[in-house]
């Protein structure tokens, strides 16, 4: 059995993969860790799990934990990880990191867009950006992997299978997301109050937020040339989902079949990813408490632009369900094990 230890278990993030792994045939919840609840009950905080055999919260010491833990989660805010990464990779533990400590590999940039002290180069060195259906070579052989971003995750399956192609101008991807409120977390603030949230849609952190240069960091990577977006998110009220819409000029002539296509060979054997019919719209809804990307492909004639329609579960693909399937896919396990194969519906 794989002993897991998650930090930050009194989060959304860590309730989240407490609830996966507690169904996880080969892991079992070894030690779950929080800075500020040292010897509480996680029932305390979430009272649905009372019947749940879990150890008591203990207080989060980077010895301990590399020692008592075969997998650790870091289910942490931002600034956290870079702290305590670099300790545990001293050790033989592996680390899957739910923060956006090490997603960036420039420092410089972290600083900028974190406003926090980035992690030494060190770490980041060793930190793989674990995006499975891309990467899974790489997130097998690692000790330390960063667990991508909710908004970037729907965004980059979206948009990866045409940044390989050069089918699309580079720096004209627009990228328009919308989030259900539990991406924000469990912290209170008045803009997830749910007086100013419901019956309410709107933009923030326009042209400023933390994702931007995770996504922009991806795609340069696959289409060999600097990739800049355009990315504004929204908060929509509702629990749970994301929706991505993406819109790209084309600079050569594809029709919408051979789009079509291509992204049904990129996917063809990924068992998360869902390739809807062409023209479809993907409903949150649709991949609700699931690991699944549910992915529309349309192409606008008159403007000559190619539109993504991307759907996830921020909770789950973007943060524990995918956490997960990187567990298993560095322990060898069968990649699907332990995670949801039918959505919740209605």
């Amino acid at each position: 059995m794989i002993r897991v230890g998650i930090v930050g278990a009194t989060g959304y993030g860590g309730v989240e993969l407490i609830r996966l792994l507690s169904q996880h045939p080969n892991a079992v919840i070894n030690r779950l860790y929080s800075s500020s609840a040292e010897g509480a009950a996680l029932a305390s905080f979430f009272p649905h799990l009372q019947q749940q055999s879990l150890p008591n919260l203990q207080a989060i010491d980077a010895e301990r934990i590399a020692c008592d833990n075969d997998v650790v989660f870091l289910a942490t805010p931002a600034g956290v990880s870079a702290e305590l990464t670099p300790a545990l990779l001293k050790s033989n533990v592996k680390v899957i990191d739910l923060s956006g400590d090490l997603r960036l590999d420039s420092p410089e940039k972290y600083q900028l867009w974190y406003k926090k002290q980035p992690a030494d180069q060190e770490t980041l060195q060793h930190a793989v950006y674990a995006l499975p259906e891309w990467n899974r070579e790489r997130v097998a052989g690692a000790q330390i992997v960063s667990n991508p971003g909710c908004y970037p995750t729907a965004t980059l399956l979206g948009l990866l299978p045409l940044a390989k192609t050069g089918w699309v101008q580079p720096h004209s991807w627009i990228i328009d997301g919308k989030s259900g409120v539990s991406g924000a977390g469990r912290g209170v603030s008045l803009g997830n109050h749910f007086s100013e949230v419901n019956e309410s849609f709107a933009a923030y952190k326009v042209g400023i937020h933390q994702h931007t240069p995770e996504i922009e960091q991806v795609l340069t990577q696959a289409a060999g040339v600097e990739t800049i977006v355009q990315f504004t998110p929204h908060l929509v009220p509702m629990t749970r989902g994301i929706l991505i819409t993406a819109y790209g000029q084309l600079q050569q002539q594809v029709s919408a079949q051979e789009l079509q296509e291509l992204y049904l060979a990129a996917y063809a054997d990924e068992p998360f990813v869902r390739i809807r019919e062409l023209g479809s719209h993907p409903r949150t809804k649709e991949v609700y408490g699931s690991n699944y990307c549910d992915i529309a492909v349309h192409l606008d004639d008159r403007t000559g632009r190619v539109i993504i329609l991307s759907v996830i579960d921020n909770l789950v693909k973007g943060a524990a369900g995918q956490a997960v399937q990187n567990m298993n896919i560095i322990c060898g396990c069968e990649e699907t094990l332990g995670l949801p194969k039918i959505p919740l519906f209605p």
